[in-house]
């Protein structure tokens, strides 16, 4: 696969990720407007529907998206030891390689956000 053909199907995935995050701000936006609407239970002297409600919500919410996270976490972290031996090299060094040290950058990145989705899995 040549350069462009790379830089074209990455490209095309991070387009792809992009569109489901932007339906899924879209669906958070959503969620949000349907559950403002739930004050009119409390407004009508049904605040216990409001609260089994909301808390249904909450919980259902936060297991999907824990499930997500942890999904995505252990699979990445499976995959740590093969992605970092994708490190560039030139002579057999890392050091002279281009692209050294943006590999290091965006491997340390990939680590913090794992960092913290375990300390989120961990709450």
């Amino acid at each position: 696969m040549t350069g462009d053909a790379t830089a074209e199907e990455v490209r095309e995935a991070r387009m792809r990720l992009t569109r489901h995050l932007t339906e899924l701000h879209k669906l958070h936006l959503t969620l949000l407007a349907e559950t403002r609407a739930l004050k009119r239970f409390t407004t009508a002297g049904r605040s216990n529907a409001e609260i089994e409600i909301t808390a249904e919500v909450l919980e259902q919410y936060l297991s999907a998206t824990d499930a997500f996270l942890e999904n995505m976490r252990g699979r990445v972290e499976a995959r740590l030891g093969m992605l970092r031996r994708g490190e560039p090299l030139v002579n057999g060094r890392a050091d002279d390689a281009p692209g050294h040290g943006a590999f290091w950058l965006s491997f340390s990145r990939l680590c913090a956000v794992l960092r913290r989705a375990a300390k989120r899995a961990e709450a």
